[in-house]
């Protein structure tokens, strides 16, 4: 590997359930003395990353089941944080944004406050400088459980070292934007920040309205490709696209990666890309990985790699003494 190239990152979009590989999910079932259900590592990997021929976001979507029920208790949830921040910090990142639904880890009992402070308790003990996004989900009953997210996001909202956004996360293409405007809008009145999954599984004018409803960044984004309009209004208003390809790859949100993924385009345009994991052991990655994959497929050269590290750390949910930091680390 061509010493120019980046080997210290910041991740801006990685699922905590997600970013649960098989070492971590043992240390999590042996802390809470829970039974795991195969025996063998190679059983647990088919269970919690996904298939070569995945075919969709919903299949992709199954991986994050198992997981999941390790983290419903306040040491499942404070050590996961710990150990994925830990895991992370082993493959060059710098700085992290890990985020989570707090209403899906309360089936067993914990209240949403409860799973947010446990979060939070968990990322004291982190090795590197990290922050909590807050998910609200995508859904037709739970009006009531996001509601409350953004209540404690806004209870919670801290400039360093804890909760800095809300994000909307779940089945785009079943549930838009539109039906949660009103609760995007209240939390961007509150003066929450907003992050908000649109334009994967979605189409161009989920983008557009995010971008209406207050959102700072964008989760994906690849689907406003090819819209000049709909890219205008990005580059105009100066969001931040959150892209992860081999995720995008894996989902078929993107069916030939060479022909189509629009990364270069993205660049070229002048819009502001970073890239991320979002499930890094779902999809069996690295965010190191993310970077040799790009500089593989895509010809992405050294200074690219660099814009694209300076537009994290401009678009990260930070404070500034933060960013700083994180400009002289990079060597931006």
């Amino acid at each position: 590997m061509n010493g120019n190239f980046v080997s210290k990152y910041i991740d801006l979009h990685a699922h905590l359930d997600g970013s649960i590989t098989v070492e971590i999910l043992k240390k999590l079932a042996e802390i809470q003395q829970l039974e795991l259900p195969v025996a063998t590592d190679d059983e647990l990997e088919k269970l919690i990353t996904v298939s070569e021929n995945c075919q969709s976001l919903n299949e992709f979507l199954q991986c994050f089941e198992l997981p999941g029920k390790y983290m419903q208790t306040e040491i499942g949830i404070r050590e996961a944080v710990k150990l994925v921040l830990a895991n992370m910090a082993a493959g060059g990142v710098v700085y992290a944004e890990i985020r989570f639904a707090p209403q899906l880890h309360t089936f067993r009992g914990l209240t949403q406050e409860e799973v947010i402070q446990a979060a939070l308790a968990g990322l004291k003990e982190a090795s590197i400088p990290a922050n909590l996004i807050l998910c609200c989900m995508r859904g037709d009953d739970n009006a009531a459980q996001n509601k409350e997210t953004v209540e404690l996001a806004k209870k919670y909202l801290v400039a360093d070292g804890g909760v800095v956004a809300v994000d909307l996360a779940g089945a785009e293409a079943l549930f838009p934007n539109e039906g949660f405007r009103e609760l995007l809008q209240a939390a961007h009145e509150a003066g929450i920040p907003l992050t908000i999954h649109s334009g994967e599984a979605g189409g161009p004018e989920n983008v557009e309205s995010a971008i209406e409803m207050g959102a700072l960044r964008v989760g994906h984004g690849v689907r406003i490709a090819g819209n000049d309009r709909i890219m205008q209004l990005v580059k105009e208003k100066g969001i931040t696209l959150e892209m992860a390809p081999t995720s995008n790859r894996q989902t078929k949100t993107v069916v030939d990666m060479k022909a189509e993924y629009p990364l270069k385009q993205f660049l070229q345009y002048g819009l502001k890309v970073t890239i991320n994991t979002d499930d890094m052991a779902v999809e069996g990655t690295t965010l190191a990985d993310e970077f040799r994959y790009i500089e593989r497929e895509f010809g992405i050269t050294p200074e690219e790699e660099k814009r694209m590290l300076g537009n994290a750390v401009a678009a990260a949910f930070t404070s500034e003494a933060r960013k700083e930091e994180l400009r002289k680390v990079l060597a931006l």
